[in-house]
């Protein structure tokens, strides 16, 4: 197999091959198809996470070892089932999209369809190869799901950028379809949010994004109100998010994860409101500890989702009730300039690397 893959943090992408792995057990062999390039795939290249207070967690520290082909969002076509997984049902030339977060296989996490919140993860594209590549190596069934009917490019999304919204939007939902939720940042998870608040019925979406034309993108996906993250505080972006929302609100969604959007996120809330943290660009978010409880507020951390909420999300899809994001596609050999592209802010919607022979 072939790959686009980190040699060293920071350097390059390289073009690499590896043995073409041979199914085991219950492993599923793909051919890869369609992978989205996502902005977690920029700390594993830079090599470390930003903590705040200048300290930092390195891929080391999380035991990424590398050579490694990133990419944890993909679409493939089966190629090879190992001996225990030819009773799944699956076939040769099925097109699947691939479930990555999983963990070791045999917890009560992951035999409960939890594998993310597994102690030993395994996340493709992570902590093993990934969808930068020809091949991927699936170790079960249950991790791949079927998506006919849909786009394969956009399908790739769902993986990471559709299931982590999904995710962070269930621990918000229910709320009345007009309550106000608030977004902070409008790149790829942030226009599947709001896809995926409209697919299910909510009417009153605020978007919040340093970038104008982001916000644009935000309006013609369908938020409602969209707000100028751009400022010297973050408590002045808390008060055009009230002005706008007319008050605190009760649920805010941190899709960006660096210090002032979180500051200014926590400072929007209202008695008895929810923080969803999302987004891993770094920093830290002090906290007023006499104020969580006199105002009942929550902080929680939402780490993408589980193959249960893949699998209900692209039902959701597949019903036709979920708007399309803005995707362009590239060939597997601009893997490297797609990342300088996403990191210096300049992609409206995912960047999808497809199999097209020019790898």
């Amino acid at each position: 197999m072939r790959a686009m893959a980190v040699i060293e943090n920071g350097k390059p992408l390289q073009a690499i091959e590896l043995p073409t792995p041979e199914p085991e057990g219950e492993q599923v062999l793909l051919e890869v198809t369609h992978c989205g390039v996502c902005h977690s795939d920029i700390h594993i290249w830079e090599g470390f996470y930003d903590m705040g207070g200048g300290k930092v967690l390195t891929l080391k520290d999380r035991g990424v070892t590398l050579p490694l082909a990133m990419g944890h969002e993909v679409v493939g076509r089966v190629l090879k089932l190992g001996p225990k997984a030819a009773a799944s049902g699956l076939k040769v030339g099925d097109l699947r999209l691939v479930f990555p977060w999983v963990g070791c296989g045999t917890c009560a996490k992951c035999r409960a369809d939890e594998d993310n919140m597994c102690l030993k993860p395994r996340s493709l594209g992570v902590y093993q190869h990934g969808g930068y590549a020809t091949h991927i190596l699936v170790p079960e069934p249950r991790h791949l799901l079927p998506i006919e009917g849909l786009d394969p490019a956009l399908a790739a999304t769902y993986a990471c950028s559709g299931l982590t919204v999904y995710s962070a939007i269930q621990k918000v939902l229910p709320l009345p379809p007009d309550e106000p939720v608030v977004l902070f940042g409008a790149g790829g998870l942030g226009l599947n949010a709001i896809a995926v608040l409209k697919a299910l019925g909510h009417k009153r979406i605020v978007v919040v994004d340093i970038d104008a034309k982001k916000r644009e993108a935000a309006t013609a996906e369908g938020a409602t109100d969209v707000v100028d993250g751009k400022a010297e505080t973050p408590d002045e972006v808390a008060a055009r998010v009230i002005a706008a929302c007319g008050g605190p609100v009760e649920a805010v969604i941190d899709l960006v994860g660096a210090g002032p959007s979180a500051r200014a996120a926590f400072a929007s809330l209202r008695k008895g409101g929810t923080l969803i943290l999302v987004g891993l660009y770094g920093g830290d978010l002090p906290l007023p500890l006499p104020v969580m409880p006199t105002r009942a507020l929550t902080v929680r951390g939402s780490y993408v989702g589980n193959v249960k909420e893949l699998r209900e999300l692209i039902t959701l899809a597949r019903s036709g009730k979920l708007p399309a994001i803005p995707i362009a596609t590239e060939p597997l050999d601009k893997a490297g300039d797609a990342l300088t592209r996403l990191r210096a802010g300049q992609v409206i919607g995912r960047i999808v690397l497809a199999a097209d022979g020019r790898f």
